[in-house]
């Protein structure tokens, strides 16, 4: 099972709270962290795009840097772990981006992929004149499947002459063509989504939910599996996770119940006023599952809480979901869970026995 970690590009990392920890973004940190994952035998790193947060008293996601750039400085002080940054489509030109990723590529010697943002917050996008109108809800895979087609034929043979009803390329050249494909990752959780995924992506990440519960990620994996098999692609289900560990189950789960109670009602609104304004999103969809979540707690992923061994054992039955690539981490400290989690978990896990750290 591939191990990922989701870094900390926004303030206060994926736990919408006033109790939890509270820390700015910074390239330092960043480091740090995927220095870290890259030490303890780490497969990828990710980062995501957000233009506008939540607010709320935590001001929460208010703080961010920009994905291209920070990965282009990760690129160059690591040497073996993949990096990922995710491109808001709505906002720079695929031709572009195409020749951003090449440059980054170049930099990390081939480790270089594309996480695509379809935009699900108009806010972000009205915010700078770039929302396109409410029929970006219903076309956004449209688009985006142009978007990808657009670079992937850059990619491959240096020049675009794709039309279609987004984008119209007229003898676009790029130069030079990356030694080997750059990989593509989506993040489709609907029907349509997961079909985009399966078309174009090399990797999809799938949702659970609830603590300590791995197997509700397996539906999302076969309904990806399922697409896979229309399609012909092999593409990968990456299951979005969050760690919270301590010495005892008992410790960890107090942690859990301090950063709950400082939960960021305020921001939550926001957001979820924010997901309501698509009003045909399926309930399985990023948006649909933050409307219809049953309670408003700090963060709807999956959460495996508990001792260190607790968690290795929970992270090896991951490992044995059909169809499940890997994981991608959150912690609530990443600093201190990284650390945790590579001396502490990552020796317990048997489905990682042949995969050890690399030496410091």
């Amino acid at each position: 099972m591939d191990l990922g970690v989701f870094i900390p590009i926004g303030n206060n990392g994926w736990l919408i709270s006033t109790t939890s920890p509270q820390y700015m973004p910074s390239f330092d940190l960043n480091r740090e962290v995927v220095q870290k994952a890259e030490r303890f035998g780490f497969d990828f790193a990710l980062s995501m795009i957000k233009l506008r947060g939540f607010g709320g008293p935590s001001e929460y996601w208010d703080h961010n840097l920009e994905s291209f750039t920070l990965m282009a400085g990760l690129a160059a002080v690591t040497t073996r772990i993949r990096l990922f940054a995710s491109v808001a489509v709505l906002t720079i030109p695929p031709a572009i981006v195409a020749r951003m990723a090449v440059t980054i590529d170049s930099i990390s010697h081939g480790r270089f992929g594309v996480n695509i943002v379809s935009g699900w917050q108009k806010a972000e996008y009205e915010q700078m004149g770039m929302w396109p109108g409410a029929e970006h809800f219903e076309r956004r895979y449209d688009y985006c499947s142009e978007y990808v087609q657009v670079m992937k034929d850059l990619w491959s043979t240096g020049r675009s002459d794709f039309k279609g009803r987004f984008f119209q390329m007229s003898d676009c050249r790029l130069g030079p063509i990356p030694p080997k494909p750059i990989e593509i990752v989506c993040a489709g959780q609907s029907g349509r989504g997961m079909k985009f995924a399966a078309e174009y992506g090399d990797y999809n990440f799938i949702s659970g939910g609830g603590i300590n519960t791995p197997q509700t990620v397996a539906p999302f994996a076969a309904k990806l599996r399922e697409q896979n098999a229309q399609t012909g692609r092999e593409v990968g289900a990456l299951a979005l996770t969050m760690i919270i560990a301590d010495e005892t189950d008992e410790a960890a789960m107090a942690k859990w119940e301090h950063y709950k109670a400082g939960v960021d009602l305020e921001a939550l609104d926001w957001r979820d006023t924010q997901a309501a304004a698509d009003v045909k999103a399926e309930k399985t969809s990023t948006v649909g599952r933050m409307v219809h979540a049953p309670e408003k707690l700090p963060t709807n992923m999956l959460r495996l809480i508990g001792s260190y061994a607790s968690v290795a054992k929970l992270l090896d039955e991951m490992a044995e979901i059909e169809g499940l690539r890997g994981v991608m981490l959150t912690f609530d400290d990443f600093l201190v869970g990284m650390e945790q989690f590579g001396t502490r978990i990552l020796p317990l896990m048997k489905c990682r026995a042949e995969r050890p750290a690399i030496a410091a």
